[in-house]
């Protein structure tokens, strides 16, 4: 098995191989869409807003996973919450009552006004807001550094884990990208695993979690020092 906490530069098929059934309460994955998305076709298709240039990858995103791939993750984990899943729902295959929506309020663009995410949950179809625009964004504080083309904010993936996530709860993400969900992960005290197979991202990734990971929680501190913190 794997040590938890940590983000692996490996095939999540290959991987998941090796993990028991059940064996993690929710995953959380942002899979390729295959709608053909990459480093360098990101930077030349904005018209209304200028896109920004990354890395090209080595053409992960010709197409989706295949069925196999959803059928392993429903092995290893208890729930899923899949995004983009609306480019390839038939390989899933299973309807969902509870679609979440990330609204990027990304005003007048031509890229997508939104982001859907298939949920094995039962509740209702719940939308979350939070601007991601380019430069602009909606903690504008706690600016990210966008790495990856198809990065989404911590904010998201921490809501998430508020709405759907218990206490105890161990997280896999299969294609980690940016590395976003297990900052989040990280920040909001949750064991986690990931897997990136794209060597450059996987670094890029790696380098910014345990960057974040070196920082003190507030979490972590002993009650004495949060009290004297708070002096």
């Amino acid at each position: 098995m794997y040590d938890l906490n940590h983000l692996y530069n490996l095939d999540c098929m290959e991987a998941m191989q090796q993990i028991p059934d059940g064996y993690f309460q929710l995953a959380i994955v942002d899979p390729p869409c295959g709608i053909g998305e990459n480093g360098k076709r990101n930077a030349t298709r904005g018209r209304l807003a200028k896109a920004q240039a990354y890395t090209p990858y080595f053409g992960y995103d010709k197409d989706a996973p295949p069925p196999e791939y959803f059928a392993e993750l429903r092995r290893v984990s208890h729930n899923q919450i899949i995004f983009g899943a609306n480019h390839f729902i038939s390989r899933i295959p299973f309807d969902s009552a509870c679609w979440i929506v990330w609204d990027k309020e990304n005003g007048r663009t031509d890229f997508a006004d939104c982001e859907l995410a298939w949920t094995s949950f039962k509740s209702a179809v719940r939308i979350f807001r939070f601007r991601w625009q380019g430069m602009l964004q909606g903690d504008m504080k706690n600016r990210e550094i966008r790495i990856h083309p198809n990065q989404k904010p911590v904010r998201l993936y921490e809501w998430l884990l508020r709405e759907y996530a218990n206490p105890g709860d161990l997280i896999l993400d299969t294609h980690a990208g940016s590395a976003s969900s297990l900052i989040a992960c990280h920040n909001l005290g949750f064991d986690f695993l990931g897997f990136e197979i794209d060597e450059v991202y996987f670094e890029r990734a790696r380098q910014r979690l345990e960057s974040v990971q070196a920082q003190i929680r507030f979490m972590d501190l002993a009650p004495q020092e949060i009290q004297n913190s708070k002096m």
